[in-house]
């Protein structure tokens, strides 16, 4: 099992915070049965270990006017990867970059503030990515399910 080496009580806090991070020690402590010192510890240790990476606020694009949303498919040479992984992680568009199987190597999420941007991307950092073989773009246009965080 993945969770092996966290015990019940941890997983429930771990639960409690992918639900809402912003609850306080004291409203997770009441949840799980324990004093917010307690959680506050456990919290602590939990980020320690790097088993919490940090807490943002999730953004909607499709709320923000003119926003657009984009996956690329990027296939690259083996011998260029490295290079273009660090292109695109330099670039402030660029929000998730995966290393994948099957037909392609690299799958990007994008979001700029509009179609102008998004060009502006694909022309100087896409077209400049070096050793790309392929590229395949997919617009979001609508979000149903988007789950933030690992679920337990």
């Amino acid at each position: 099992m993945y969770l092996s080496g966290l015990d019940e009580l941890d997983q429930k806090i771990l639960q409690i915070l992918i639900e809402n991070a912003r609850y306080s020690y004291s409203e997770i402590g009441e949840r799980v049965g324990i004093s917010r010192v307690a959680v506050k510890a456990r919290i602590n240790a939990l980020e320690e270990r790097g088993i919490i990476e940090g807490y943002t606020a999730v953004i909607n694009p499709q709320k923000l006017s003119g926003a657009i949303s984009c996956y690329f498919e990027i296939e690259t040479r083996p011998d260029t990867f490295l290079q273009a992984t660090a292109q695109l992680s330099g670039c402030p568009v660029v929000t998730q970059i995966y290393r994948m199987t099957g037909n392609c190597r690299l799958h990007v999420h994008a979001v700029a503030a509009g179609q102008e941007e998004m060009e502006r991307f694909m022309a100087e950092t896409l077209d400049t990515l070096p050793g790309v073989t392929a590229i395949s773009t997919n617009v979001i246009l609508s979000r149903i399910k988007d789950v933030k965080g690992l679920r337990l």
